[in-house]
Order: C-alpha cells, then sequence, then structure tokens
C-alpha cells in the first residue's frame, strides 16, 4: 500500500530560498517581545513533562482552569490528536470547512474516520450525525472570512440538540483585521479551542500550540486522561514553552494591535496593486485573501514567479480551484511582485 502524501502547504517548498513569501499566512515580522524570550530559552534542560507552570500561566491569562489546557507542538499535531482522541472517543463522523485547511481531512481519512465536507453551516445541520466531531475555522483558511452571527446560532442549537463536538480552530483570529468574533458567549465554554500564535507573532519555525477542552470534557477525568496520553513525552520544547508564555503577556499583546494596524495599511495598498492588474478579490476579514488571476492557467504564472524568488499559494489543494491565496507582504515585496507580474504579461503577449 502506497503513502498518502503530504498535505500541501505554503511556505518553503524544497526548492531555491524564497525571497518574497505570499504564500505563507504568517505575519512577515517577529514580535520582538516573543523573539527574546525564544533567546532566554533554557535549552540545557527538559522541560516539566506536565508543563504545570506553563498551563497555571496560560490558564491566569486566558480565564481557564489549567486542567483545561493541553499544550502542542502545533497546530497539526494537535489536529492529528484530537482527531485520535475523536476517533478512540467513537465519533460516528468528521465534517471540515472547504475550502479549508487540508489537515483536518488527512487527519481524519488517516484514521478511516467517515470525512464529510461542508461549505456552509446549514450542509451540516441537514447532515450531520449525532456526536458528530465538526471543525471550524474562524476566520477561515484561506478565505479569511469569520462565520455570521447566524451561523454561531445554527451551530449553538446544534451542539445542544446533537451532542456536536465542535473544535473551533482559531490559528488566524489575532490577524483579523475587520469585523468582530459572533460566536455567542454560552457557547463558548461547550467549545475545543485551538490556538497557534506562532503564526500572528511571525514565528512559524516555533512549533506550539494550545488546546482548550470544552468545561465539561475537562471536569470529565477521563477525557482529559487520555487526551494527555496520546501526547508523546515532552511534546512542547523550551522554545515552545517561551512562546506560549510571551504569547499572553501585554506587550505582545500590543504589538498584535499595532501589527493589524499596520496590515491594513499595507492590505489597501496591495489590493490596489493587484486589482489595477486584473486580480479579482473575494472578501476576506484578514490580510490574505482568494484572489483570481486574470489568466486562466496558474502554474504557468506560478512556475514564472517562483522562478525570481516570488511564491504564491495555489488554493486548489485547500478546495478553491483557479484562485490563489496570497498574504500581505511589505512594500518592497509588492514592489518584486508588480515587476514580475508586469514582465509575465508582456512576455505573454
Amino acid at each position: 500500500m502506497s503513502a498518502a502524501p503530504l498535505p500541501l502547504h505554503g511556505g518553503p517548498d524544497g526548492g531555491p530560498p524564497v525571497r518574497h513569501d505570499f504564500s505563507s499566512n504568517a505575519s512577515p515580522w517577529p514580535a520582538p517581545a516573543a523573539l527574546a524570550a525564544l533567546r532566554r530559552a533554557d535549552r540545557r534542560h527538559y522541560p516539566d513533562p506536565g508543563y504545570q507552570a506553563l498551563r497555571e500561566h496560560l490558564g491566569a491569562a486566558l480565564g481557564r482552569a489549567p486542567q483545561q489546557l493541553l499544550v502542542a507542538s502545533g497546530g497539526a499535531e494537535a489536529i492529528r490528536r484530537l482527531t485520535l482522541l475523536a476517533r478512540l472517543r467513537g465519533v460516528p463522523e468528521v465534517w471540515v470547512p472547504t475550502p479549508g485547511f487540508g489537515d483536518y481531512a488527512a487527519a481524519a481519512q488517516a484514521l478511516a474516520l467517515p470525512l464529510r465536507r461542508y461549505a456552509a453551516v446549514d450542509e451540516v445541520a441537514e447532515g450531520a450525525a449525532a456526536g458528530a466531531w465538526v471543525w471550524i475555522c474562524d476566520p477561515c483558511n484561506p478565505t479569511g472570512r469569520g462565520l455570521s452571527a447566524a451561523d454561531w446560532a445554527t451551530l449553538d442549537a446544534l451542539q445542544r440538540q446533537r451532542g456536536l463536538q465542535l473544535a473551533l480552530d482559531l490559528a488566524y483570529a489575532p490577524l483579523r483585521l475587520d469585523g468582530e468574533p459572533a460566536c455567542p458567549t454560552a457557547l463558548r465554554g461547550r467549545l475545543w479551542h485551538l490556538h497557534c500564535p506562532n503564526k500572528a507573532l511571525g514565528l512559524t519555525g516555533v512549533r506550539a500550540a494550545l488546546i482548550e477542552a470544552p468545561q465539561e470534557i475537562a471536569a470529565a477525568r477521563e477525557w482529559r486522561d487520555q487526551a494527555l496520553a496520546l501526547a508523546p513525552s515532552w511534546v512542547l520544547s523550551a522554545e515552545g514553552v517561551a512562546l506560549l508564555s510571551a504569547w499572553v503577556e501585554a506587550d505582545v499583546t500590543e504589538y498584535l494591535a499595532q501589527l493589524r494596524t499596520r496590515l491594513r495599511a499595507l492590505r489597501q495598498r496591495q489590493h490596489r496593486g493587484l486589482l489595477r492588474r486584473g486580480w479579482r478579490v473575494e472578501p476576506s476579514d484578514c490580510g490574505f485573501a482568494l484572489w483570481q488571476p486574470p489568466q486562466t492557467a496558474l502554474a504557468p504564472l506560478l512556475q514564472a514567479l517562483r522562478g525570481v524568488g516570488i511564491k504564491l499559494r495555489d488554493a486548489e489543494s485547500l478546495g478553491a480551484p483557479g484562485r490563489v491565496r496570497i498574504s500581505v507582504q511589505p512594500v518592497a515585496a509588492q514592489r518584486a511582485l508588480w515587476a514580475a507580474l508586469d514582465a509575465f504579461k508582456e512576455q505573454a503577449r
């Protein structure tokens, strides 16, 4: 039996270095306070295998009991572990958003769990079995859009009536530039939450994530112990501990607010440049969005751009064929993109 292919991602691809990376959703600027915390990380010793001090620190900042919190070595590992936990607990099926992050489906398929895809929450309402596991990404990757209040009201009712396990991926919540989260306060305590702050902190090379278990799950010792048992020993490195610790500090919170202001200005400039060149954009609440170029053949364009050190993200593997996901980048990168796009158009004449 042949091995399943690895999910495709933005960022490095095994080729020459990427000079201007529009394919990753991470902030292009590392958070200074988080970077300083990484430099102070104690690499000489194992972290506490129970991460008790870290979980207490995060719990105090987030208003959660430490026993609700599980650390993970990144969002992808957390998705795999939670899907395995769901499999062992007997969930009948897994629902994943489309377009959406490919690891949700890959994790379910690896465990032979029935997989259902949804483009709208109404499809979950129509077809989800009792006790199903439902992944939600808000704002969603790759669209950058958040769920509406009506969508959340539907999910709230479904969770109460059918006992759905709702897992909310908040990887891009710190990068939301427009609007506000619409999840009802009463529902938040009944959700799984996944935080991946390395994207917003511009430090994706440090693998670290945080899982919040629903309050009733955290109170059920069997679930909690099984979730802990599925993690390898020392799942989080010293650098990961430092990153998560810094993430909730006041200076990092202030930095993220400044980052969003900076990204809004850059987004306006970048959108103008693409729109002038005939590209069409889909609505997004974030600094990344799905774009459709004026030419129909994506491969030659992406290959030409990659040849001059510029990378865009082909969104076909994310469930959006014919489109690319483009993140907001600094002015120098934008200028390089304009020059490369104009040169490609000239050569195509």
